[in-house]
């Protein structure tokens, strides 16, 4: 269930990026735990392996003295304009209309946050959400609200269908089957990414195309503001990715974000949010294609993962080295 395979090792601002791909949690099930970086340098963490140079990016913009919001929206820009990636910006596979559309949010610890649904034609739909959150005084736009306002901030409109999508698509037009199937690695790993700094301040984003094929104007839980993404600095954060419709449901990130208010560790708030999930809709839980699965980080820096199923993997950057890390899951 690997996103990708990445071996090379790389450099930010003359630092070099270790790369330890030896799985962490596996079936372990021991708990993760990461406090603070002991160098007092940041904490980055995502969802899937969308290669090392995502962090990277994070760390560079803060080495330049960014924000972290620039940082989180550096990050996952890189997903965004990779045509590789067929879940997340340009490359992602379109709706069952052949058009591509994205979501995407951006939030900062203190609760200043902007969203982006149903937008199209604009490479990086996390930029124009930050636009939403600085220079208007709503969370939220949508469609071709959306578009208006990022042409009329200097974006500019693209063809976001690459050959390679435009090809799946048209196989797919062959049977037209809506069947989703989200254990398949490019049909849910949404980029969600958590930054912390040395002085404990978060911020998060979310992006993606979404669910290949689906019904034009759906929207999953990606840009929703405490569904798949949520960041508090007094407490942490914590992002989603598989079917957003299950995530939304149960409010997901801000139900971990809450339960960690509460006493929870990040683990032990990402496994009750996902047996939330099957408490209140046993029908996922009871088809084999189901995923959802979230990452969290609480204010100490200490990070927690879980899916329902085998599969998952996040990305964990911490005091100069990148590691890969297996998730723990639910489901047997």
């Amino acid at each position: 269930m690997k996103r990708r395979t990445f071996i090379k090792a790389a450099s930010v601002a003359g630092a070099a990026t270790l790369i330890d791909r030896q799985p962490l949690a596996a079936e372990s099930h021991a708990r993760p735990v990461y406090p603070k970086s002991k160098d007092g340098g940041p904490i980055i963490l995502s969802t899937w392996d969308f290669g090392p140079e995502v962090p990277q990016a994070a760390v560079a913009a803060l080495s330049r003295g960014g924000t972290l919001i620039d940082a989180v929206e550096a990050a996952v820009m890189i997903p965004e304009a990779d045509p590789k990636v067929t879940s997340v910006g340009y490359g992602g596979y379109p709706d069952r209309e052949g058009r591509v559309t994205l979501d995407a949010c951006i939030m900062d610890g203190n609760g200043n946050c902007g969203s982006v649904v149903f937008l199209e034609h604009i490479k990086h739909p996390v930029s124009v959400a930050r636009l939403v959150m600085e220079k208007t005084q709503h969370v939220m736009l949508a469609g071709e609200g959306a578009l208006q306002f990022a042409l009329e901030n200097g974006f500019k409109k693209e063809n976001l269908l690459t050959k390679e999508a435009e090809a799946a698509y048209k196989e797919w037009l062959k049977t037209s089957k809506y069947n989703p199937r989200l254990l398949d690695k490019d049909n849910h790993d949404t980029i969600g990414l958590l930054a912390m700094d040395g002085k404990g301040a978060m911020a998060g984003a979310c992006t993606t195309s979404g669910m290949a094929w689906k019904i034009r104007g759906r929207v999953g839980d990606s840009p929703i503001i405490g569904a798949g993404l949520y960041v508090d600095s007094d407490v942490g954060g914590a992002t989603a990715t598989g079917l957003g419709e299950a995530v939304i449901k149960v409010a997901g990130s801000f139900l971990i974000v809450e339960l960690m208010r509460h006493g929870k560790s990040p683990q032990e708030a990402c496994r009750m949010a996902l047996e939330r999930i099957v408490h209140k809709q046993p029908k996922y839980a009871a088809g084999n294609d189901f995923l959802a699965g979230f990452v969290a980080m609480n204010k100490d820096g200490e990070v927690g993962a879980m899916s329902y199923r085998r599969g998952l993997q996040y990305t964990l950057y911490k005091e100069g080295v990148t590691r890969i890390v297996d998730a723990e899951f639910l489901a047997s």
